[in-house]
């Protein structure tokens, strides 16, 4: 029996990188899969975008080991849609136990020099979209009495950081939208909690506009010049951590091994809040 068996989650963002990883590791374990994504350019930001192909792929892997799965096409800044395709999904699969909001941007910039679009477009993706999942979600949770709500949120809704205020903000609502839910949620069984990963070894940090960010000194860093200054961000020897070090938490927090554990900020930094 795997951690999760029998259980269907949802994971938002899921066509690479952390989604990607948390629809394997949780397919991995039993679970079968509700896995949406965008898939396609948001306007403000400088990541390379997953696209079909990649959410194609994430299926593919998920069904090796098992599972069954519901792909879809969704930005999760459309409520109606996403809500849409969950209630199919559960439909499909005749329930829901784990959801994973997990979509989300990043861009970069000093607070009074961001525009409106970028402050609006980071708040409605990585905050609004986390709510909209919610919303999505929670019906089917209580239906079920029961289930467990993995946020993902990052080290910067734990501290400041620097020249990504709006990114930094709506990780910190994140937070406060967790402590909510899991008091709202609490008296029908479910659980509700944030994971805070340092950089992760995915699209959205390994691209040039990052990079460089982290070494202005150069005019087109490399990734082992880029690995160089962040590690400075962690306690542990490393400069980033791997998108399945981020699923294996989400992994416990969804399975009954954290039966009791709700409402809580848990850090997959190598150390970085403690600095």
């Amino acid at each position: 029996m795997g951690r999760v068996e029998g259980k269907v989650a949802l994971v938002t963002g899921a066509a690479r990188g952390v989604g990607r990883a948390q629809v394997l590791r949780l397919a991995e374990e039993g679970a079968d899969v509700i896995a949406v994504d965008i898939c396609a350019q948001v306007d403000t930001t400088v990541t390379p975008p997953a696209d079909l192909q990649d959410l194609d792929e994430t299926t593919v892997l998920a069904e090796k080991f098992g599972a069954r799965v519901i792909a879809a096409q969704v930005d999760v800044r459309d409520g109606a849609r996403l809500r849409e395709v969950v209630s199919g999904g559960v439909e499909a699969l005749g329930r829901l136990d784990i959801v994973c909001a997990t979509a989300g941007i990043t861009s970069k910039g000093a607070a009074v020099d961001l525009t409106e679009e970028e402050w609006r477009t980071m708040l409605d993706v990585n905050l609004t979209g986390v709510w909209q999942t919610c919303k999505a979600s929670v019906p089917h949770l209580i239906e079920q009495r029961g289930g467990s709500m993995v946020l993902t949120s990052s080290i910067a809704g734990l501290r400041g950081l620097l020249g990504v205020a709006h990114y930094t903000a709506a990780k910190h609502g994140v937070v406060g939208l967790m402590r909510s839910l899991a008091k709202e949620l609490a008296p029908h069984g479910s659980r509700v909690n944030t994971v805070h990963p340092t950089n992760v070894d995915t699209p959205m940090i390994q691209n040039p506009a990052v990079r460089a960010a982290f070494r202005p000194d150069l005019a087109d860093p490399t990734r082992e010049e880029f690995a160089e200054a962040a590690r400075t961000m962690n306690m542990l020897p490393i400069p980033w951590v791997e998108p399945v070090d981020v699923a294996n938490a989400t992994l416990f927090l969804a399975s009954d091994e954290a039966r009791y554990i709700t409402s809580v900020t848990l850090p997959v930094d190598a150390g970085a809040t403690a600095l």
